[in-house]
């Protein structure tokens, strides 16, 4: 059974470099996000609607049913997929990203969605941004120096089209969570400083899943509890 991995913003496919070596898997797939360290194709204009559909079209190229797992931005297309496509997948793992019509994007989320605001911010978002970033997270040091090369232009102008395209997607994108596979495990960190914790067990009622928050954990559990995730991961997908 193939595993699909999805990373969210502003990251890339090494976000679960860790997970995957501790999963052991030969199966497993990591996709890069259209415009984060890869080009976008052609005419795309980077909106959600716009990343779910590529993300429906990798899943497809597979050829058989996933397990398919996302964080963040990842965790949303994740959750966008199970609702649209539940034929697609076999089970499916998120967190970070909630797709909740009473959730209220993070401080930094509405700078980019607004109209200058994003790009006076976007002037400063540079590698050494990231680093920094990265050590107020403790982020390992290994996948912050690969994250800092892969900032540049394309990155930045397709971060603030995705989170303008987005201002509503709790409304837009929520009630269908409904719609689900019921194999879902919904994983949060206690501490992330993003998105409230509360909201895995919320994703996890609305599809009948269940619900996973590490204790002492902040926004990026996949790099900050590689060894813990991929155990639960493990026992979910057995």
């Amino acid at each position: 059974m193939t595993a699909v991995f999805v990373h969210g913003v502003p990251d890339s496919h090494h976000l679960w470099d860790l997970v995957i070596a501790e999963l052991g898997t030969d199966d497993a797939v990591a996709v890069d996000l259209p415009g984060f360290g890869v080009p976008v194709p052609d005419g795309f204009t980077a909106t959600k609607e716009e990343y779910a559909d590529w993300l429906v079209a990798q899943v497809e190229a597979v050829g058989e049913p996933v397990d398919i797992v996302g964080h963040d931005w990842g965790s949303l297309l994740v959750q966008r997929l199970v609702s649209t496509r539940p034929e697609l997948v076999r089970t499916w793992v998120a967190g970070g990203g909630p797709c909740d019509e009473t959730y209220e994007w993070h401080d930094t989320a509405k700078i980019w969605q607004t109209a200058g605001d994003g790009e006076a911010f976007m002037e400063t978002f540079t590698g050494d941004a990231i680093k920094a970033m990265a050590q107020v997270f403790n982020l390992p040091e290994s996948y912050t120096e690969i994250a800092a090369t892969l900032v540049d232009d394309r990155m930045k102008d397709c971060i603030l089209r995705l989170y303008r395209s987005a201002v509503d997607v709790g409304k837009e994108w929520g009630p269908d969570l409904a719609n689900a596979p019921s194999k879902a495990l919904i994983i949060y960190g206690a501490d992330d400083p993003f998105v409230p914790a509360s909201f895995a067990q919320r994703a996890a009622d609305a599809s009948g899943g269940e619900a996973l928050v590490l204790d002492g954990c902040g926004h990026w559990w996949p790099l900050e509890r590689p060894g813990e995730v991929a155990a639960a991961i493990r026992d979910f997908w057995s």
